[in-house]
């Protein structure tokens, strides 16, 4: 039984990972779990789940109803104590932005086994939490469906030799609207994905791509892998999740149908493959597999992205600060879909160059780049 700390549980990827723990409960159980805010999506997982131990971030809140056996506390206290909850054996890291970084701090320094589903806290921190993983010596594994694949055909070792890292991306909701449509496109067609389900935040990033340019950052940390060994396709069926190229020319691939629970379960069983009660691939049906070049008029927050990843030190976190701050503006349509991308690039304005030594370091420079991009919204 491999006891987990789910941190995120009512977003997209926590009730995701539900589901594969509710498949296998001789497997898995979850002991502890932690959301931001309550609501009846977190009270029916107290129901269903039964945890030793379940908190919420915020301090206030409307009362929940919490099953007898479950302690329960609200506060950043209570949070950090999810993270690095001394029965689990493996932390899911499943929050968005920032916060995922204290997460992956807090799992690792406890030891704890780390199922890395949030991006950004390797985009903001890479090197700060490869730093702890090791000195701890515990193990992190991918979920996010690129490294996953990328893993996989590593033969699950992070730090096997490789020639390239190919990432595919489906090219987002918007990838088929003319350039100088761009600007008039509203939240609900940015959200309106063609093959995923996911949360408002990370669809709106695929639309415009910074997701993928986290992903490149992420991988650099991941595979050790440096900037021009890693190249982004723009594949429509998102089929193929991505691939390695190898010294003699091979390339190994890793396909399936879109589906996060599979990284999820991978990283629960691994080298173990079970069933994941998703539909088979069928080839003949898909057709035709197809691969493009990013075009970067279309993204130019993947061009930011990159220009992060090339200059290093506090770019990338402040990169991720603005994203956060302008998307958020969009689904709240206080900006154009195409000033996100002007947003970002005016908070990255006095960004450092300078590598963080602290997580107090990169809490600055993620306020300052947050205040960067409020002063130049509407």
């Amino acid at each position: 039984m491999k006891k987990i700390a789910l941190i995120g549980s009512t977003g997209s990827i926590g009730r995701q990972a539900v589901n594969v723990v509710l498949r296998y409960p001789d497997r898995f159980r979850i002991v502890a779990m932690a959301a931001n805010s309550g609501g009846e999506r977190f009270e029916e997982q107290l129901a269903r789940l039964r945890p030793d131990f379940a908190a919420l971030r915020q301090e206030e809140g409307a009362s929940l109803s919490v099953p007898q056996g479950v302690r329960f506390a609200r506060g950043e206290g209570a949070f950090e104590e999810a993270c690095a909850y001394a029965d689990a054996d493996i932390v899911i890291v499943a929050v968005t932005g920032f916060a995922g970084l204290k997460a992956a701090l807090l799992a690792a320094a406890a030891g704890k086994d780390i199922a890395l589903a949030n991006k950004e806290s390797l985009v903001v921190g890479g090197a700060l939490v490869l730093r702890r993983v090791r000195e701890k010596g515990v193990n992190l594994m991918p979920v996010d469906s690129e490294h996953s694949a990328i893993w996989q055909c590593l033969n699950f070792d992070r730090a096997a030799p490789f020639s390239r890292l190919i990432l595919t991306a489906s090219g987002g909701a918007l990838r088929d609207v003319p350039l100088e449509r761009l600007a008039g496109v509203t939240a609900a067609q940015a959200l309106a994905h063609p093959n995923w389900n996911m949360g408002a935040k990370i669809t709106v990033d695929c639309a415009t791509m910074l997701n993928k340019g986290f992903e490149v950052i992420e991988a650099m940390h991941l595979y050790a892998a440096p900037l021009d060994r890693i190249e982004v396709l723009v594949h429509r069926e998102s089929v193929v999740h991505s691939m390695v190229e190898f010294a003699d020319g091979a390339v190994l691939a890793q396909l399936g149908v879109p589906s996060m629970e599979l990284p999820i379960q991978l990283a629960l069983t691994y080298p173990e493959r079970l069933d994941c009660a998703l539909p088979r691939l069928n080839l003949a049906q898909v057709g035709a597999l197809h691969f493009e070049s990013v075009d970067l008029r279309r993204y130019p927050c993947f061009a930011l992205a990159l220009e992060c990843a090339k200059k290093g030190g506090m770019y990338p976190c402040a990169l991720n600060a603005a994203g956060e701050v302008a998307v958020a503006a969009f689904l709240r349509g206080q900006i154009k879909y195409t000033q996100i991308a002007e947003i970002i690039e005016g908070a990255l304005v006095g960004a450092s160059d300078k590598e963080p030594e602290s997580y107090a370091a990169l809490e600055q420079a993620d306020r300052l780049a947050r205040e960067r991009a409020f002063s130049l919204l509407p």
